[in-house]
């Protein structure tokens, strides 16, 4: 019991002190910073969504630089191609003269990709994506390379302009664990980014974990166990996004074209596990799983055409299932 104590004050403080280091330079959104957190200690991947000039490109540098990470940014644009994120063999020639293939590692081979606009590339580019953040490697020729872990990709994606884009795949939009939407700052949260941000000196921060304490965090978060009936409830709160199914909610059954797939559920149990480090207990609840229900499965439902004309809001849905779904009675 000492021991799972100790470990748990661990991780609040390496935690604690990672939020308090971003907090110097990002204003509010300390609950988004969270569960970017999340993502990256449960081996997800999150997708930002928010209008221009909310800082998510500035919150995910922030981010490397707190855990000393090797980050990298890649602005996706419509003549961004494969070759551009994962790299490609170049013909080279030796002193004897004979040829061969040198890979050339693109800027995916980093621990913190920042996919900036992921919309804007075409979804040839897109998917160059889909093994790197499934499997952690890429694939040139017949050659398969592994990414350095923590492997961890925030994707950002504008939800008001729709000119020059693409909307992401849903094998795409699965890959994320997270959803994540960033809204406008308060009054007082303004005056505080006018504050740091039209002076002479900027804020600076500083690395406060390196890469083998995160991968430790990751491993604490990962050990936390959940009772059947709490894995059972996370599963029951996904099958009811499923329509025309024995679980299904009526909201789902009218709104709904495909429901959230088992990754879904996965979702749900690793946020849990982070949920409930975080709330100082060893054992996932139902609370747990709640808290983010909305992250986790809100990009998973493909709505109809009925929900599409009637501008329905998934979160809506999830509201009503959530509020529907009992608890375990044990």
């Amino acid at each position: 019991m000492i021991a799972i104590e100790k470990e748990i004050g661990l991780f609040h403080k390496r935690y604690n002190a990672v939020q308090d280091e971003i907090g110097k330079v990002i204003v509010g959104n300390r609950e988004v910073i969270g569960s970017i957190l999340s993502c990256l200690l449960t081996r997800g991947h999150v997708l930002l969504e928010g209008i221009p000039g909310l800082g998510k490109t500035l919150i995910v540098q922030t981010l490397s630089d707190v855990l000393n990470l090797d980050f990298n940014r890649i602005q996706f644009t419509p003549d961004l191609m494969p070759g551009d994120l994962i790299g490609t063999n170049v013909l080279r020639e030796t002193e004897d003269g004979e040829k061969y293939l040198d890979f050339q590692p693109g800027p995916i081979f980093c621990n913190l990709m920042l996919a900036d606009e992921v919309n804007r590339a075409t979804p040839k580019s897109q998917s160059a994506l889909l093994e790197a953040m499934q499997e952690k490697s890429v694939s040139v020729g017949n050659i398969t390379h592994k990414l350095d872990e923590p492997f961890f990709v925030m994707a950002t994606q504008n939800p008001i302009e729709l000119e020059g884009t693409y909307p992401l795949p849903e094998a795409q939009m699965d890959r994320f664990l997270f959803k994540i939407k960033i809204e406008y700052p308060s009054s007082d949260e303004m005056h505080k980014i006018m504050d740091r941000t039209t002076q002479v000196d900027a804020p600076q921060v500083k690395p406060v974990l390196e890469k083998g304490e995160v991968l430790q965090m990751r491993e604490t978060v990962l050990s936390v166990p959940i009772a059947r009936p709490v894995q059972d409830y996370a599963i029951r709160l996904t099958l009811g996004t499923h329509p025309n199914a024995p679980q299904s909610h009526p909201l789902s059954n009218k709104y709904v074209r495909f429901g959230a797939s088992p990754r879904g559920t996965q979702a749900l149990v690793l946020g849990g596990k982070m949920q409930a480090l975080l709330n100082d207990r060893v054992y996932v609840s139902c609370e747990d799983i709640r808290a983010v229900a909305y992250p986790a499965l809100r990009h998973r439902l493909l709505l109809n055409f009925e929900g599409e004309a009637e501008h329905i809001d998934t979160d809506d849905i999830l509201k009503e299932i959530i509020k529907d779904v009992s608890e375990p009675s044990e």
